[in-house]
């Protein structure tokens, strides 16, 4: 692909706006350049130029504008997809057939990473359940916390459900996830834990279904509403531990999370967000979450569920 001289010089004033923290003048730049057929996206070492897909796509999250009325008031089902268009497509391809009816889903494609988010857009044209918003950064850029966030901030429907790629139903495994939210709890999910007392809250352990601690992000339907009001901490960047974080902030304001995994149609495949991801940045903002998870709530044992 040849790039225009116009082109890049105009990525090259954007880029020199963008040192000088000339943002007005940078969105101007970059809106040129949309103009022109190309979308630029940010890099550590730079920029990289791309020709401009067949939609609309954010430079971030706050510029997301976005028509909410488009989603199911019940539920909606919250993905991020950051690329690993074999298992987008198979973890979608199972959500569209077997989500409950009154259900709709609301991917974010984070950089279009192996073109998935022209997968998201065409499938988008044929499913009315679906509803894709695409951004330039990617996950990384974005951080885990702020993307989930976002988009439970954008859903207008009674609950969310949150989940990773990586978990793929076999039927409908909301539903009975939803029926264990009544009284106090708030959350219900796939995957639990109660926080390990005896290590000094350095690991966590699973003891089945039940109350617990924690709600692994793997998958989990929350009140919107409680999500809303509560969201996962913006520090953290990469998933890891995120989820940890979050739900003993739930916990530490008084709400109940359950675990429920019997006879549940769902199964994990291939975690790529874990397994693939670069270690030195894994294990480095892993332990950033997990440090504030000690210094905020160690010792706390008043918001931990009954012990097992």
């Amino acid at each position: 692909m040849t790039i225009p001289k116009e082109v890049t010089d105009l990525a090259e004033q954007r880029i020199q706006a963008r040192a000088t923290k000339d943002f007005a003048l940078s969105d101007q730049l970059r809106d040129k350049i949309a103009e022109l057929g190309f979308v630029i996206k940010d890099k550590p070492d730079g920029y990289e130029l791309l020709e401009k897909p067949p939609f609309e796509i954010f430079e971030n999250l706050a510029s997301i504008k976005f028509d909410s009325n488009q989603l199911s008031k019940r539920i909606t089902i919250c993905l991020l997809v950051d690329g690993w268009l074999a298992d987008t497509k198979e973890c979608l391809e199972a959500l569209l057939k077997f989500m409950p009816k009154d259900a709709s889903i609301l991917a974010l494609d984070l950089g279009n990473k192996d073109s998935v988010g022209n997968y998201l857009a065409d499938t988008q044209k044929s499913n009315e359940n679906l509803a894709v918003v695409h951004i330039s950064q990617t996950l990384e850029q974005a951080g885990w916390a702020n993307s989930i966030n976002k988009l439970i901030e954008l859903n207008p429907a009674e609950f969310s459900v949150v989940m990773d790629l990586s978990s793929i139903m076999s039927a409908d495994a909301i539903t009975p996830l939803m029926d264990q939210i009544k009284g106090d709890t708030v959350a219900a999910g796939w995957r639990g834990s109660l926080v390990n007392l005896d290590d000094q809250w350095r690991s966590v352990e699973d003891k089945g279904d039940g109350e617990v601690d924690i709600l692994l992000g793997y998958l989990f339907v929350i009140k919107t509403k409680i999500a809303q009001e509560i969201p996962a901490n913006s520090k953290a960047k990469f998933y890891r531990n995120a989820d940890l974080e979050w739900s003993l902030e739930l916990r530490s304001k008084g709400h109940k999370l359950v675990a429920f995994s019997k006879d549940l149609a769902v199964e994990q495949k291939r975690h790529h967000g874990y397994h693939d991801s670069d270690i030195e940045y894994r294990e480095k903002e892993s332990k950033k979450t997990y440090d504030r998870i000690l210094q905020n709530y160690r010792g706390k044992t008043q918001i931990l569920s009954p012990r097992r």
